[in-house]
């Protein structure tokens, strides 16, 4: 009797908790869209918004997938107007911190529940939940340093696994701010490159 009501406070308990990181993953999202659909008419305005600016684009763009921020672009186009090395490194540092704290968005709607997400990506959700399963931190960290178009899936399955959120942050964090880095000194060498073999004077 006292073991069955013991199993029965912790279901109690466990679903008080999904529905509460649910509830907050929704909030996170519906806030998120909402300011970058207020803001999108103005989001290239690189100079006006600064460091400021760019952390936003970067956290809404990784956050975000109903509106489409240009996340990427703003990084290398921000590195390329910068006037110095350590100029690049902040806009690095900054975009890395950003998208980070975006990809949250993930990570929380994985605790809060991912069966319809694993059953619409079933092959590839077991790759790479079995990537996370033996090598959780390092498959963060390497997928978030690349171009990655399915990265909401790392995200979900460590959500779902229960990863330690500070871990999945600070894997998320080093690898989003390598991105950041190359796609910043991508910028800064190539920006002018690419504007004039397009015919535009810089």
């Amino acid at each position: 009797m006292g073991a069955e009501r013991s199993k029965q406070e912790a279901r109690e308990r466990f679903g008080l908790r999904g529905w509460q990181v649910t509830l907050l993953a929704v909030l996170v999202i519906v806030g998120i869209a909402t300011a970058a659909v207020i803001f999108r008419g103005r989001i290239l305005d690189f100079k006006a918004y600064g460091y400021l600016g760019l952390f936003f684009i970067t956290m809404m763009a990784s956050a975000v997938i109903i509106v489409p921020i240009p996340g990427t672009p703003a990084i290398f186009v921000f590195g390329g107007i910068m006037n110095n090395l350590l100029s690049v490194v902040f806009v690095g540092l900054v975009a890395g911190l950003g998208e980070a704290i975006g990809e949250f968005t993930g990570y929380f709607a994985g605790r809060g529940g991912h069966a319809a997400f694993k059953g619409k990506y079933e092959r590839l959700y077991n790759r790479v939940e079995g990537w996370m399963k033996k090598r959780g931190g390092l498959t963060i960290f390497a997928a978030s340093t690349t171009l990655n178009p399915i990265f909401d899936m790392f995200g979900v399955i460590a959500g779902a696994m229960h990863f330690a959120v500070w871990k999945f942050f600070l894997f998320c964090w080093a690898g989003k701010t390598v991105k950041g880095m190359w796609l910043a000194f991508l910028g800064y060498f190539g920006l002018g490159f690419l504007l004039r073999w397009l015919g535009i004077s810089v």
